[in-house]
């Protein structure tokens, strides 16, 4: 899942990212109000993590932009604004959560789990046929085998068994899977996804497929 910090403390930028990038995601940072505004535009966000004391504005700015566009990201809204009225304000503009500074970063990755889970059904587990992946715990089995996999070939797995039978093209991959940093004109796709589907298969089967010209696809029924 791809994901857009909003927040102007280099410091805590940096301790984000790592946290954020290890655990799967991938990361986005903008520093204020018209970075954020501007990459809200261009890029497809799952969760915008998002301060509200910003150097140009207030973080309600881009809240409200955010909910003014059909189908858009889920909000975190992370803060040093601890009052009662500063909470309820924030969820009523339109955050889905709050989370105030200072926090523990396992607490951030669950709240981030649960948020982006209510896509998946409400469980921390996905399972498509004998393919399961638990986003709490890092896990991912075919049938009793654990699959070893990387948090980006875990991220792409995850992102092909939400739409299975689907034809997911390289394209949206690298819109959902990698930052703003990846070259679309580089293989790093072609290559994630084949050592995936090499550590899927196995001895078994094949489940990811290739569709020429096209894109990606997990079998529906595994």
């Amino acid at each position: 899942m791809r994901l857009l910090v909003v927040e102007d403390e280099e410091d805590l930028v940096v301790a984000l990212k790592v946290g954020l990038v290890r655990g799967g995601y991938a990361v986005d940072v903008a520093p204020d109000v018209d970075t954020a505004t501007e990459k809200l535009a261009v890029n497809e966000y799952d969760l915008v993590l998002l301060d509200l004391n910003l150097p140009d504005g207030d973080g309600f700015t881009v809240c409200r932009a955010i909910r003014a566009t059909p189908g858009g990201p889920r909000i975190l809204m992370l803060t040093a604004r601890d009052r009662l009225a500063d909470r309820v304000r924030g969820l009523d503009e339109g955050a889905d959560d709050y989370l105030v500074k200072p926090f523990a970063l396992p607490e951030l990755l669950a709240r981030i789990r649960a948020l982006l889970r209510r896509e998946d059904g409400g469980t921390a587990v996905v399972e498509v046929g004998r393919l399961r992946l638990d986003t709490a715990r890092f896990e991912a089995y075919r049938g009793e085998r654990r699959l070893r996999l990387t948090p980006k070939e875990f991220a792409v797995l995850h992102y092909l068994m939400t739409r299975p039978g689907r034809v997911v093209p390289a394209e949206e991959l690298l819109e959902h899977v990698w930052d703003e940093y990846a070259d679309p004109f580089t293989n790093t796709v072609r290559v994630t996804v084949g050592s995936l589907r090499r550590k899927v298969t196995g001895e078994e089967e094949p489940l990811i497929e290739t569709v020429i010209r096209q894109g990606y696809r997990l079998k529906e029924t595994p």
